[in-house]
């Protein structure tokens, strides 16, 4: 079959190969045939090497699409099933899925090391333990959810990933005030879902920031009360906050140490920080110890939305379905595998939202 396999960690283009096959079908997997993937930020972050990541690999992690066959042992799953593929499922049996934070379960990522794909020259690993830049994954049974027959492939890739992460970290995370005041720094698909989620909850003041005009302008669209660029923040915070004094919610969607500094100092007195973007180990954010007691601002991690993923699922397609949020249009771009590195380059250059790869 067709996957886009990066050979060495630091590459910036992939290649498409038809060699590829995928492997470890056995019991309680099951086979997908890939229809859609997005492409987001974290999978060009596992190519530069900032997220830890086995090469050769293929890339991608946000994708959807229908169940070809089920090992044995597999119940509530057929063939012919569409169903949206889950990067971090919950065994429900571990601490932490006991305690009710599925999202912490680290099941999913014991599979991380083992090669989801084989060439002729060797294994091939799949990113985060899927790799959806491939025609076919065989997965955890777990790691396929079923959708209803009326979510569209494309829409069904993005909750897999992007929606439901910055949709979670203002629903579940931040669990913001109606009326607060909220600043989103980075404004892709994850921070325009951030936007969406803050809108939800009755935000009044919604300032994106990014340093793509493109973007603030649809940041705009997807509900932000305001757009400014990074050094515009500042003035912004100024104006809008009351004395100055920052903002009760500010979102870091970047995943870097830099802008998670700067969302700390236009957080206000009291307020919350949360951290959205997932960055490299060695870059360390630093806050000294009286700031840290004096200002009492919580700082607050956000993975994969933090709350019980299938239950985000849901929520995000009833209010798809309401007409609450938006999710076909964070789709700005649509290629074929064949076009993989295109759709890379216009990441890159932040001239997309989210692309689709249609595969």
């Amino acid at each position: 079959m067709r996957a886009a396999v990066l050979h060495e960690t630091g590459q910036d283009k992939l290649e498409v190969l038809d060699d590829v096959e995928a492997v470890g079908f056995g019991p309680g997997k099951v086979r997908v045939r890939v229809r859609a993937t997005g492409l987001c930020h974290s999978d060009l972050s596992a190519m530069s090497g900032v997220l830890p990541q086995p090469a050769p690999f293929v890339p991608g992690h946000e994708g959807a699409g229908e169940i070809v066959d089920v090992g044995e042992g597999v119940r509530g799953l057929k063939p012919g099933d569409r169903v949206v593929l889950c990067w971090l499922p919950a065994c429900g049996a571990c601490p932490a899925c006991r305690r009710g934070q599925t999202e912490l379960c680290l099941a999913g990522f014991m599979n991380a090391g083992t090669p989801n794909f084989r060439r002729p020259g060797g294994d091939v690993f799949g990113f985060a333990g899927t790799g959806t830049f491939a025609e076919e994954v065989v997965v955890d049974a777990g790691c396929a959810v079923p959708i209803p027959d009326d979510v569209p492939f494309d829409i069904a890739a993005l909750i897999g990933c992007g929606v439901t992460t910055g949709l979670g970290a203002a629903l579940n995370t931040a669990d913001l005030e109606a009326g607060s005041s909220v600043a989103v720094i980075g404004c892709g698909g994850v921070g325009v879902s951030v936007i969406q989620g803050a809108r939800l909850k009755g935000a009044a003041e919604i300032v994106a920031v990014d340093p793509v005009a493109a973007r603030r302008e649809a940041a705009l669209r997807f509900g932000a009360t305001r757009a400014v660029a990074p050094d515009q923040l500042a003035d912004a915070k100024q104006q809008i906050t009351a004395g100055g004094e920052g903002f009760d919610h500010v979102f870091e969607v970047v995943g870097k140490s830099a802008t998670a500094r700067t969302a700390y100092d236009a957080t206000r007195r009291g307020g919350t920080l949360v951290i959205v973007g997932a960055g490299a180990m060695d870059d360390v954010l630093q806050l000294n110890m009286f700031e840290l007691f004096f200002d009492e601002k919580r700082i607050l991690p956000s993975l994969y939305g933090g709350g019980d993923v299938l239950r985000s699922y849901e929520r995000a397609i009833a209010l798809w379905r309401a007409g609450r949020i938006d999710l076909a249009g964070l789709i700005t771009h649509r290629v074929p595998l064949s076009e993989v590195n295109e759709a890379l380059d216009q990441m890159r250059t932040g001239s997309a939202l989210r692309t689709c790869i249609e595969i």
